[in-house]
């Protein structure tokens, strides 16, 4: 018998389950299953919005978008236009009831369980398809299937020592290739983060101002030390660099962060005897949001084609 077994919600930038169902059979390959659930939600930043994983009797769909993923387990002959038609009206109802502020923040695992209701009775209507409503455009679903498909995730890939680094890399249309990571997007921009990237250019500006009138000083005065003037410029140069961190998507982003915070705190050392104490204050902990912030704004699933 066909039929969707269990679905999940899950943030793609760290795994953290958001919400799932809540009734599991303790059959021997459904516990296997979700030892693949566990390890699929740990790679989902690195693999397309759209994939399958078949595992022999079971198969895993999931779509990803806005920084969520839906995850679903179903028969092995459970139609593939239906799995992704019971995502997709999943994706919708989260996306209305939770704003993404909600999920960014949110730090207890299945802190959104009472999802688990809609997810319940979403799964009764697509495992009794006499009772799906005629408003669902399968056709249109099935074209967009045959036209884009989902990835195809072998067990042999899942399993290997290096997870999915030996996949090729270029741009996803549908053909088994993953985003480059240069072109990923970044997720929607909070307030919080415009804060921090204001906040950000104005301690960079301060830096240069305070760096001209440094030169200034040292072409009126012999005895002034030129050091000053490279911490200054330092200082302006690591700011305006996390300003670009906040926006672009780049390698290593999270680690040049946290050595551009790092010389952040190094210049204002230096600068001690310069600044009070309330500037320091101020120059770091500005610093410190905006490292915040970068780590917080992740890359995004791509956003499905299909009627989102």
């Amino acid at each position: 018998m066909s039929m969707i077994l269990s679905a999940s919600v899950v943030r793609v930038r760290d795994g953290l389950p958001l919400s799932a169902s809540t009734d599991y059979e303790q059959s021997t390959g459904m516990q296997e299953c979700r030892k693949y659930f566990k390890m699929l939600a740990k790679k989902l930043s690195q693999l397309p919005d759209r994939c399958t994983l078949k595992t022999g009797q079971y198969n895993i769909n999931f779509i990803s978008s806005l920084g969520v993923s839906y995850m679903m387990l179903c028969t092995e002959n459970y139609p593939s236009v239906l799995a992704f038609c019971f995502l997709d009206e999943l994706q919708k109802e989260f996306i209305t009831t939770y704003n993404m502020m909600k999920t960014n923040t949110a730090i207890r695992p299945y802190c959104f369980i009472e999802f688990d209701n809609f997810i319940q009775r979403t799964k009764q209507r697509y495992n009794n398809t006499r009772s799906l409503s005629t408003k669902m455009n399968l056709a249109d679903m099935q074209t967009e299937i045959k036209l884009r498909p989902p990835y195809q995730i072998s067990v042999s890939e899942l399993g290997s020592a290096n997870g999915f680094a030996h996949i090729s890399v270029g741009e996803y249309k549908g053909t088994g290739k993953i985003s480059a990571a240069p072109h990923q997007r970044l997720e929607p921009v909070t307030l919080p983060g415009i804060v921090s990237f204001v906040l950000s250019l104005l301690c960079g500006a301060l830096n240069l101002i305070r760096g001209f009138h440094a030169i200034e000083s040292l072409l009126q005065n012999e005895g002034e030390d030129f050091s000053y003037v490279i911490a200054f410029f330092l200082g302006t140069a690591a700011c305006l660099y996390q300003c670009y961190l906040f926006v672009y998507y780049t390698g290593w982003r999270n680690a040049k962060s946290f050595l551009t915070f790092g010389l952040i705190c190094l210049c204002n050392m230096y600068l001690y005897e310069l600044r009070n104490l309330w500037q320091l204050f101020f120059h770091v902990t500005v610093g410190a949001f905006s490292t915040l912030q970068i780590r917080l704004r992740q890359p995004q699933g791509k956003s499905p084609d299909y009627n989102v």
